[in-house]
């Protein structure tokens, strides 16, 4: 058997932490915290894509590595980037921050346990992974901040 099964654990442990940061308000705090101009409908969206790719990433497997184990450095890079540090350098409690500690970080290091131990992951994939996870992580922060620019705004003059 192999360890593929692991990303659906990711997927899960990803849809509970959706669940903690709405819970705890995370919009407001990444308002004040992060500064992002974040709305609740695009907290709903980005959350449903990023639950859909784990659900392609699950089904994807170990055929196409490069793609499924972009999931878990997601995780490692919303962790990482968007909880632990924010909180470390302001001391405001992040929502999402506890299951980014408990579940990210294990579930997704098991995850490349996995598929390390299956022969499908190799040292010199975990820069992609993590240029890969990072660019998705980014992706709807710079929708967030580019929306205003004149150039994507739907009301402004042609």
């Amino acid at each position: 058997m192999t360890h593929e099964y692991l990303l659906w654990f990711a997927t899960a442990a990803y849809a509970l932490h959706v669940l903690e940061e709405y819970e705890y308000n995370w919009r407001d705090w990444a308002r004040r915290v992060l500064k992002l101009p974040v709305e609740w409908n695009t907290f709903y969206i980005a959350n449903a894509i990023v639950i859909v790719l784990g659900v392609c990433a699950a089904c994807v497997g170990w055929r196409e590595p490069w793609f499924s184990l972009a999931f878990p450095a997601l995780m490692l890079v919303n962790a990482t980037f968007s909880h632990v540090l924010p909180f470390l350098w302001t001391r405001i409690n992040s929502p999402g921050l506890f299951t980014a500690v408990l579940l990210f970080y294990p579930v997704a290091a098991w995850a490349y346990y996995g598929a390390w131990a299956d022969g499908v992951l190799l040292a010199r994939d975990a820069i992609l992974l993590a240029v890969i996870g990072a660019a998705i992580m980014a992706y709807p922060i710079v929708l967030l901040r580019a929306k205003g620019l004149r150039y994507f705004r739907q009301d402004a003059p042609t």
